[in-house]
């Protein structure tokens, strides 16, 4: 049997175990940060499968490490598994655990005939917590020569070029006082927000077509009758790249300030994490998973059917330290799209089962590339 041909065997075996956890997955969302229950499951698929599993791998309490072999070349696979606040699986993160636990399943009983270490790497709130970059700066990624994953999408899309983009939290402090007996002793921390969330709407005229303004707010008083204390919100600033990021955030900085400044409110303005980056694709890997997804007949579409490349993830830190990639696979999803509750139904449907074995099987099939082709390899060794 060729390797090509164990991987697809190997694949074929693992599929009623991925689908399992996928489904698993769904049934039981946990957001960023508390995802206790998926990573113990997703870890134990791998530990049932004898790889050597690190629980709070580097101090993180819901990130592991799951490996095999002992071969010179380290390939990492990412796995996802935060869900969204009051939506579920709405950005398909079971799919992306399916993906990386079935891509390591096909991929395992050939790591010692391929000179490779094969790693997963349990990532945790990727969605607003940067959990891969608490991992990067922690070390779980040194020595790590490529790291790839898959997300799901409405459609395929090769090529991932998501932006860079801050989270921030907001929050002004005023002074409460009786809506209609003592106004006049009133600091309005809602009318702040309302002064800020004006000039930001102002701001997008100048601001690039790149960029993306765009928050909420989490708190905005606490009684009709009397003058909001304080108010809180989350806002997020994206652009084409860091660089650019650092341009545009103090103009948006300066359209909260001014919501400080017109009601005398107190104005904080902390961040969440730290941003995330643009992403730099590896063009020898991302040439490898294409032609290895179209012999399984994915069919990639760019242009408007590739908008949820202007979406941000932490694996963008990840791709500008080491190798990686970052395809989207088509979960059949139209109209629907990320991040709306028909989207976290059609994350549990047939076509995303067929995304998540598909995506397995060709990013194993790339890794195989990337450890058995020469020039693949130098290049990842270099």
């Amino acid at each position: 049997m060729t390797a090509g041909a164990a991987i697809r065997d190997g694949a074929r075996r693992a599929e009623d175990r991925i689908l399992a956890l996928s489904h698993d997955l769904h049934a039981h969302p946990e957001v960023a940060w508390e995802e206790e229950r998926s990573c113990v499951r997703v870890a134990g698929v791998l530990s049932d499968a004898g790889f050597t599993v690190e629980q709070q791998y580097v101090g993180l309490p819901t990130a592991f490490r799951a490996h095999v072999g002992t071969g010179p070349l380290h390939l990492a696979v990412c796995a996802e598994y935060d869900a969204l606040p009051g939506l579920g699986h709405a950005c398909g993160h079971n799919v992306i655990s399916a993906i990386s636990v079935g891509t390591a399943l096909a991929l395992a009983p050939l790591v010692d005939d391929l000179g490779i270490t094969l790693s997963v790497l349990g990532t945790p709130a990727e969605e607003g917590g940067g959990g891969k970059i608490d991992m990067l700066k922690r070390g779980a990624f040194e020595g790590v020569h490529a790291a790839v994953m898959a997300h799901p999408g409405p459609v395929d899309v090769a090529r991932a070029e998501p932006y860079a983009v801050s989270h921030s939290h907001i929050r002004y402090d005023g002074k409460a006082a009786h809506a209609a007996a003592y106004p006049e002793r009133g600091v309005n921390a809602a009318d702040a927000f309302t002064v800020a969330q004006v000039a930001i709407g102002l701001l997008r005229q100048q601001l690039p077509a790149s960029t993306r303004v765009h928050g909420m707010m989490t708190r905005g008083g606490e009684a009709p009758n009397a003058i909001p204390q304080r108010t809180e919100g989350r806002w997020y600033v994206r652009a084409e790249s860091l660089e650019e990021l650092a341009r545009i955030e103090p103009r948006v900085a300066r359209c909260f300030e001014a919501g400080a400044v017109a009601t005398g409110c107190e104005l904080t303005i902390a961040p969440e994490s730290e941003p995330y980056s643009e992403f730099r694709t590896d063009e020898a890997l991302l040439a490898s998973y294409v032609r290895n997804a179209e012999g399984l007949g994915r069919v990639f579409r760019t242009g408007a059917d590739s908008l949820m490349n202007r979406a941000s993830t932490d694996m963008g830190n990840v791709s500008q330290v080491l190798p990686a990639i970052h395809p989207y696979v088509g979960i059949d999803s139209a109209p629907a799209v990320n991040h709306q509750a028909e989207f976290a139904a059609a994350s549990a449907a047939p076509a995303a089962d067929r995304a998540a074995v598909d995506g397995a099987l060709a990013l194993a099939l790339t890794l195989h590339d990337a450890a058995t082709d020469p020039g693949l390899r130098t290049h990842l060794l270099a």
